[in-house]
């Protein structure tokens, strides 16, 4: 696949020959573009995988088939990790804007709605 052969490579438990070994592979495969080593590698027993960018990640094959990504409030997002079979993860709600529990979060506290009000005037909250 390569067209390497092993007498031509330094052993790959050879520390000091690792440079050399990084610099050889990575002439090889600039040779191509990723796409065509990752056909090329598709239907084999070898560990490789294509590097994707964050706006291609989701359309992996691999990906799609694990539900890796979800969309949450328009936006696509890596899924709840981890996942487990027998207690699914709920889906994430949306991030709650600036100041959506302002109220409620100083009702709590022991403001009533004239405090609130004023704290709001002085520009202490919004």
């Amino acid at each position: 696949m390569l067209g390497l052969s092993g007498e031509d490579l330094p052993s790959q438990y050879d520390l000091d020959a690792a440079p050399e070994l990084k610099k050889r592979l990575a002439e090889v495969f600039a040779t191509r573009p990723r796409d065509e080593w990752a056909a090329l590698f598709a239907d084999s027993d070898a560990c490789v995988s294509p590097v994707l960018s964050p706006w291609e990640a989701h359309e992996h094959p691999h990906n799609k088939e694990r539900e890796t990504f979800v969309e949450v409030g328009g936006i696509r997002q890596p899924a709840p990790a981890p996942r487990f079979g027998r207690t699914p993860a709920p889906v994430p709600r949306p991030a709650p804007r600036p100041g959506q529990d302002t109220d409620a979060i100083l009702a709590q506290a022991g403001y009533d709605a004239a405090g609130i009000e004023q704290l709001r005037s002085a520009g202490a909250v919004e």
